[in-house]
């Protein structure tokens, strides 16, 4: 009936006002748990499963374990909510009846510091005995112990704390990092971060610091790097520093607090030669950017593995304002190729980024028409990829050989006409001098 209301204009703040009144108005211990099932399917950092939630909602704050017996029948949790929560028979996922539920469920006021519980309930969690005790490389192990709600809190636990954090989650969250190296939840949540599962056989794979500033939570970043024999500079099993991790994720408050350390290495690299610059820029985080860029101890141009500078990164990924905080260094070289021989002008090409390449030509040391190790010119990789309006800005250049062939003798026309990017092939006949029956190295034509 409310999917059906929902649609028939009638004001629907109304209507779950008295929806909520009538939930509150429960008996025996089902007003309370239509409560807490709505906060969590509405202020989740993700759909969770059925199984998830009815885990989630048996965790007592001051227990030191789980106790099954607290886990609610799935009928009594969706019949708690009177209709606003259903659950997906394909997925078996919870989900509000109705995109106006999580509107109204996520106005103010209506669920006052959720994150604040939600963040301290996958901490609870996280502390229990039969939780903390695991070997962190058993995963794979994980479906028979009965801890459904074990991977949505070791992945989101931050995530909710960073919002609103507790004293007393606070306090948990530092008896979790304390041995964070060696907890089951380290590997879950490095699995999901890098994609792919692994088994680890070394410990302090994910140190609590790496972790608090991976999640941004500021109060607990600041705690850890005052603690006695904290090394800030301490790097994980990808070679990852807190600063690190911290300029990747875009986080701030724990970028600045981690730089206050007088002894903290701002341009120490990780397994791929990355710094917390380069992973910046690739990420496109200005302001974390700008903060580092205000240290005279940091190498704006230095490469990577693959000789990628900061700027081939913001290029590639079309980040102007990183691209201009970049540019605007004397100390950054905009026409330096990488292992490839590609430049930022070619990664801005091949991208598409029309923004990145109106920076780029501005400059009188950019070559527009400087080719790659096989050849490629910006432009090549531009008609490769089909960008027009790219196209038009390098084909307004006098400087661009718009016929200049790879290393295998196939031109930009070539490329266009093989991959049907019929724009491109209009442009490169209109506008270049462009020879449509000029044959590559094998004798192909386009």
């Amino acid at each position: 009936m409310l999917r059906k209301v929902a649609t028939t204009g009638v004001d629907m703040n109304s209507v779950y006002d008295q929806t909520l009144e009538r939930i509150k108005d429960q008996k025996g211990g089902r007003s309370k748990l239509g409560m807490e099932v709505l906060m969590w399917v509405s202020h989740a950092e993700r759909p969770l499963q059925i199984d998830e939630l009815c885990h989630a909602l048996a965790v007592e704050m001051k227990a030191t374990d789980l106790d099954l017996e607290n886990v609610p029948p799935q009928d009594a949790v969706l019949g708690s909510c009177l209709g606003l929560v259903v659950v997906d028979k394909e997925t078996s996922k919870v989900r509000l009846i109705h995109y106006t539920v999580q509107e109204y469920l996520s106005q103010p006021g209506v669920f006052p510091g959720a994150h604040r519980v939600l963040g301290q309930t996958c901490l609870t969690y996280l502390n229990y005995d039969r939780v903390k005790w695991l070997p962190a490389n058993n995963v794979l192990e994980l479906g028979d112990m009965s801890l459904n709600f074990l991977e949505y809190s070791s992945l989101h636990w931050g995530g909710h704390a960073k919002i609103e954090l507790s004293d007393h989650a606070k306090s948990l969250a530092l008896q979790l990092l304390n041995r964070h190296g060696d907890h089951i939840s380290a590997t879950l949540l490095l699995n999901e971060i890098r994609g792919y599962q692994f088994h680890p056989s070394t410990h302090h794979l994910f140190p609590g610091l790496h972790c608090a500033s991976y999640f941004g939570v500021d109060e607990v970043v600041a705690f850890l790097i005052e603690m006695q024999g904290c090394d800030i500079n301490q790097q994980d099993y990808l070679r990852f520093t807190p600063l690190i991790w911290a300029a990747r994720q875009g986080n701030q408050g724990a970028t600045v607090l981690l730089l206050t350390r007088d002894d903290i290495n701002p341009d120490m690299s990780d397994n791929d030669s990355r710094t917390p610059l380069q992973w910046a820029s690739l990420n496109g985080h200005e302001g974390m950017v700008r903060l580092l860029l205000a240290r005279d101890d940091i190498n704006p141009d230095k490469p990577d593995n693959d000789g990628r500078t900061p700027l081939q990164c913001a290029s590639r990924d079309g980040h102007e304002g990183v691209a201009r905080l970049l540019l605007a260094r004397e100390d950054v070289n905009p026409n330096k190729p990488d292992n490839d021989g590609r430049t930022p002008l070619c990664w801005a090409s091949f991208s598409g980024n029309e923004e990145v390449m109106k920076l780029l030509l501005a400059r009188d040391d950019v070559n527009p028409d400087k080719p790659d190790n096989d050849g490629q010119t910006p432009l090549w990789w531009a008609s490769f990829s089909g960008h027009e309006e790219v196209m038009r800005l390098l084909l307004a250049r006098d400087d661009v050989n718009p016929d200049k062939s790879d290393n295998d003798g196939q031109t930009p026309l070539w490329w266009a006409s093989r991959n049907g990017h019929e724009g491109v092939v209009r442009l490169l006949l209109v506008w270049g001098d462009d020879n449509p029956d000029k044959p590559d190295n094998d004798g192909i034509t386009s």
